[in-house]
């Protein structure tokens, strides 16, 4: 039997995931799952990075797990796990340290920015660069102690590169944020095998899915829809719920002459409107917009209805999950055993290799 190539993804258990999550991972996680040998896993040990509470964590963590299960990951074919369940990777996360200097994770680009959010720094967004660049490292060491960077903020792409390498993975989905960490899960497999004279860890791959990632824009008129930025639509969301968020969508005054340039705001509508109508259906309100006959009240009606659509037997489903502890620790369970088989196979040989062997 042909052995399957090993693709891994997880997220931070940091709250519920929403539209974007769905269009651009967990729709093609469901297809890739026939296809490949997936490990999907819920990154509690990240998500405390930002001192999240305990309490909230935990429900966080089931949410993730049942909002997947939902989806239709199938707990036979994938391996889901929660990252805590698998101590070996917090043990190869202090070994992969020894290999990882301070200076190239202080340069990376998602420390400098999460750093000066903790130190309360502004910076202009519009510009690539910022005069903090130069002193951030200052900043951190002058900080008192109300604000600080926590050293695993600084060590976050050592435990993304664990994850990954730990189970051995060779195709790793990423954003566009996460590019630069998986190019540092790279270098450091390379430093690390090139140290020991090993071939251990293989240098994952970014998996695109085979076609350009899928941009899902949020309800503000601006930018990709993301939890932080608070323009999401939950897979989560009640039925009213979800309609007054679409209906309380950015848009603008509406076009003046026939044929103008689409707006931002608009056009997000459409893009969304693309990921869930039907073709007649988006055909229908650009034409509406290029003869200037466009209502948006009506358009907002129907990406409402069609959004539904999608998300309703989703939501049912999860809310029907939530209420079966019993199932959702057995499938943990089962994923932190296969999980941990892996992990605990790629510590004993890492260990090896570093001459951390027992004497008895």
């Amino acid at each position: 039997m042909e052995k399957k190539e090993i693709v891994l993804s997880g997220i931070r258990a940091t709250g519920n995931l929403h539209l974007g999550n769905y269009f651009g991972a967990l729709r093609n996680f469901v297809k890739m799952q026939n296809d490949y040998d997936c490990r999907f896993f819920i990154a509690d040990l990240h998500a405390l990075t930002t001192n999240p509470d305990p309490a909230d964590l935990h429900v966080n963590v089931k949410n993730i797990v049942t909002e997947y299960l939902a989806a239709g990951i199938d707990p036979e074919k994938a391996t889901i796990f929660v990252q805590s369940d698998v101590p070996e990777i917090s043990e190869l996360y202090l070994l992969l340290n020894m290999h990882v200097g301070i200076g190239e994770l202080m340069r990376t680009a998602s420390f400098k920015d999460k750093a000066r959010k903790a130190l309360g720094i502004k910076t202009d967004s519009s510009t690539p660069t910022s005069p903090e660049d130069d002193n951030i490292e200052k900043e951190i060491i002058g900080s008192d102690s109300n604000k600080r960077v926590n050293a695993g903020l600084l060590t976050y792409p050592t435990l993304m590169a664990v994850d990954i390498l730990i189970q051995k993975a060779n195709k790793v989905p990423v954003g566009k944020d996460q590019e630069q960490h998986l190019e540092l899960t790279r270098r450091f497999a390379r430093r690390f095998n090139s140290f020991y004279k090993t071939d251990l860890f293989p240098e994952p791959e970014n998996y695109t899915f085979g076609a350009a990632a899928v941009k899902v824009p949020g309800l503000d008129g601006s930018g990709k829809m993301g939890k932080s930025e608070g323009n999401c639509i939950y897979l989560i969301d009640e039925d009213k719920v979800l309609r007054k968020k679409v209906m309380r969508a950015m848009t603008d005054e509406g076009p003046k002459e026939p044929n103008s340039p689409v707006s931002l705001p608009v056009q997000n509508l459409f893009s969304l409107m693309e990921l869930t109508s039907a073709p007649e259906v988006v055909e229908q309100f650009k034409n509406a917009y290029a003869d200037c006959s466009i209502r948006y009240g009506d358009l907002k009606k129907q990406l409402a209805e069609d959004i539904l659509a999608i998300t309703r037997p989703i939501r049912e489903h999860i809310i029907e999950l939530r209420n079966n502890d019993e199932y959702i620790g057995r499938v943990l369970r089962q994923g932190a055993e296969r999980a941990r088989y892996y992990a605990a196979e790629t510590l004993r040989e890492a260990r090896e290799v570093m001459g951390i062997r027992k004497f008895y």
